[in-house]
């Protein structure tokens, strides 16, 4: 994208941010905010706390981070003055990148901190007293105990993904960094589901916090999901005839299981698709490989478990294939996000056996509405054989087919964008 002239007025102008902070913009190509930027910003600004509930792909990050950005460059201080808690490595990585992109005319420092490296090189950065530190909570506690990571100056906590967070067990370690912070801060907590337990964090974390909700419920709208119905045994050719098709220029495949992901790789690849795996036993340097291949183009697909669900963000992948269906319907939101980010188009499609029946009707629950069925031609015997009766319908009210197999060629299943603001329960 072509940077516009800095003399040329943009919708972040009504923010009023900071000189450096606006060159920062320009030089990104930024030029009008995200609905959860607009959203969120303003109250962030006036430092109030914050819930965030939008999609994958959004704009969350900037939504936090410009604030935290134009604070720190009218105000100098020692740090850390920010702390940002991820899930994963990946995720904190993406987040310090578009960071750095938007501080590269202030002279806010950022420091990433994650597990599966050698702390040394973290302990140094440290040392220079960043503004920003971007961690995961292991690793941000671990330093914490080693006294390298000292969090008594901090202004603003900021909580990104926080459903996967509780998902991957992190609430203890999250519990104990609360300790270590200042009673007075700011917190900014963002999600892109809302489960009980989140709900439950966020009011006890929240002080009559701004509520921005967006969509939280199911794909974006410039998704095209669908379910596919297939026999376990069919899987793999099904999936090579999708990556096939001239519309699928690059794809993320989930799969279950770390195995499954490195032989199902290894299966593509041998028969002429560029494939490689993003899966738990690898080592940050092998995973830091993978992502750099598939965003260069050095591969055109990436086979993972739920490890790049979420905090991945690569532009321009087409498609998204649940080879096996996500373990929550939670997660089916995460995975989907992978494909039409930032505005574009982009499909997923699940390819679901008989089994996942329940996993089918808790999914069409949350959604609040049946996942569209499509049939790819040469396998509609499966769809016939795996035809059942027809469940009860999805929250919705709908009647027919919510929960079953009958397939049906269909158009473009979304869920239509919401906002409101509010409490934590709105």
């Amino acid at each position: 994208m072509t940077a516009p002239l800095t003399d040329q007025p943009t919708g972040f102008d009504l923010f009023g941010f900071h000189p450096s902070i606006v060159r920062g913009l320009d030089a990104a190509g930024f030029r009008d905010p995200r609905p959860i930027q607009a959203e969120t910003i303003p109250a962030a600004l006036e430092g109030r706390d914050v819930l965030g509930l939008a999609q994958t792909g959004t704009g969350k990050t900037a939504a936090f981070a410009l604030p935290l950005l134009d604070l720190f460059a009218r105000k100098r201080g020692r740090g850390p003055r920010a702390l940002i808690l991820a899930p994963t490595r990946e995720l904190a990585t993406q987040i310090d990148a578009e960071i750095r992109l938007l501080a590269r005319h202030t002279k806010v420092k950022a420091v990433t901190v994650f597990g599966g490296v050698s702390a040394h090189h973290q302990i140094r950065a440290l040392r220079g007293s960043p503004e920003i530190v971007v961690g995961c909570p292991g690793r941000v506690l671990d330093l914490i105990g080693q006294g390298a990571l000292k969090l008594g100056e901090v202004e603003t906590l900021v909580l990104d993904e926080a459903d996967h967070m509780f998902d991957m067990g992190f609430l203890p370690d999250l519990r104990r960094i609360l300790k270590q912070l200042p009673p007075r801060r700011q917190n900014l907590l963002f999600s892109a589901t809302m489960p009980s337990e989140i709900r439950k964090l966020a009011d006890a974390l929240l002080h009559e916090p701004h509520v921005a909700q967006l969509s939280v419920s199911g794909p974006a709208e410039t998704i095209d999901h669908a379910l596919v119905p297939v026999r376990e045994d069919h899987k793999r050719e099904l999936l090579e005839r999708v990556l096939a098709e001239e519309a699928c220029e690059s794809a993320i495949v989930f799969t279950r299981t770390k195995h499954r992901a490195r032989r199902l790789a290894s299966q593509l690849d041998k028969v002429g698709h560029r494939a490689v795996s993003l899966q738990g036993n690898m080592s940050q340097g092998q995973r830091d490989r993978a992502m750099k291949g598939f965003r260069t183009g050095k591969f055109d697909v990436l086979v993972a478990t739920d490890i790049a669900a979420r905090g991945i963000d690569v532009q321009g992948v087409s498609h998204v294939i649940n080879y096996d269906v996500p373990n929550t319907p939670e997660a089916y939101t995460h995975r989907t996000g992978r494909t039409g980010r930032s505005e574009t188009e982009g499909c997923a499609l699940t390819f679901a056996t008989r089994e996942d029946r329940a996993w089918l009707r808790a999914t069409e629950r949350k959604l609040g509405e049946p996942i569209p069925r499509r049939q790819i031609p040469g396998f509609e015997g499966d769809a016939r054989e795996l035809q059942a009766a027809p469940q009860k319908a999805a929250a919705s009210g709908r009647k027919g087919n919510a929960g079953g197999w009958r397939s049906r060629n269909t158009g473009r299943g979304r869920s239509r964008s919401r906002r409101s603001s509010g409490s934590v329960h709105a």
